[in-house]
């Protein structure tokens, strides 16, 4: 099968490409190049070809010969959608159903879109794939309407797939910083102490990005009438934490490191999802829990001696890195690359 991967120089998409090939997939990537410069470790084997091109400018001519297109490539988190406001929605929802729309247009058949559990938003107990949502963000809303724009493009030679990840954790090459349990072991690594401004309570489903590309790779070769138009929450039952079992997790796994809790905080994003669909149609089961990955990430630490300036700068915090574009004038308030002066 050929694959294009949108989002090859992210954090998820830096640990695709390669599974993908080993699998024995022709593999081209899509990535626009703003996070390049944060390469933590040699932990890939390979890299695709990849086109240096943004999302919003891709053409059917970028597909010729497709057969399958999986979109990773978005602005990531909150912060950095807050940061550039109504951009989120050009690039995350009307970038994404472009691609989709473009995959359709070059008659690509397979469309892995990788959506997230955010969209379920604020609940009261457990949430499934037939629960309502209600998206609390920027981020998390236009995950919602590329769900919905790829319902509409969906027929009989279209067969697009939506991936409600869990939060992801893990190493990386492309390594970030700025999600919850690998945020929680860099401090625990560079300073030794976490200090949770909250008591923990939120809820949060985790899912590790290995076993993220493990369920892509399961739905590229699923049988396509299982996966047409299908929504699927990826993680699993036991991958449902509370913040403060997540910290706790890391404080076992870094025991020289102090953790203290404060007051019952502001953020009342709490929901435990349930994942029993994926494995049941599926036959897809995560490989990884929580202590194995904080165990992971300490391993990496100890192998490239992690210091402050990495752990702090701005090569594996997306927020950052994007601000940094921005104030030196190497992208313009769309995000689009300048030219540089000649």
């Amino acid at each position: 099968m050929k694959i294009l991967v949108t989002g090859t120089d992210g954090y998820l998409g830096c640990l695709l490409a390669p599974a993908l090939r080993a699998d024995g997939h022709e593999v081209i990537g899509l990535d626009t190049g703003f996070y390049r410069n944060g390469w933590l470790y040699n932990g890939v084997p390979s890299t695709p070809f990849t086109l240096d091109k943004d999302m919003r400018d891709l053409t059917p001519d970028d597909l010729e010969g497709v057969d399958a297109v999986v979109a990773m490539a978005e602005l990531s988190n909150d912060p950095t959608g807050d940061l550039v406001g109504p951009i989120t929605f050009d690039i995350n929802h009307r970038g994404s159903a472009h691609v989709a729309q473009t995959a359709k247009e070059a008659g690509v058949s397979r469309f892995v879109y990788m959506s997230s559990c955010s969209v379920y938003g604020v609940a009261d107990g457990w949430v499934d794939e037939t629960s309502p949502i209600d998206p609390q963000t920027a981020y998390a809303e236009c995950k919602a309407l590329t769900e919905n724009d790829l319902h509409e493009l969906a027929d009989d030679h279209f067969h697009p797939t939506s991936l409600r990840n869990a939060t992801a954790f893990g190493a990386s090459p492309r390594q970030r910083f700025d999600i919850v349990l690998n945020n929680l072991c860099g401090l625990a690594w560079v300073e030794k102490n976490i200090a949770m401004t909250s008591d923990g309570t939120p809820w949060r489903p985790m899912v590790h990005a290995l076993d993220i590309a493990k369920a892509i790779r399961t739905v590229l070769t699923a049988d396509v009438d299982t996966v047409h138009d299908g929504v699927f929450n990826v993680g699993s039952n036991d991958n449902n934490y509370t913040v403060r079992q997540i910290a706790e997790t890391v404080a076992a796994e870094f025991p020289d490191c102090a953790l203290t809790f404060g007051p019952p905080g502001q953020d009342n994003r709490s929901y435990r999802v349930n994942f029993d669909k994926i494995h049941d149609e599926l036959g897809f089961s995560c490989d990884w829990d929580l202590a194995r990955g904080a165990r992971q990430l300490h391993q990496v630490f100890e192998l490239i001696d992690l210091d402050r300036e990495t752990f702090y700068g701005r090569g594996h915090t997306r927020l950052k890195q994007i601000q940094h574009l921005l104030d030196t004038g190497q992208v313009d308030g769309s995000l689009f690359w300048k030219e540089p002066a000649v």
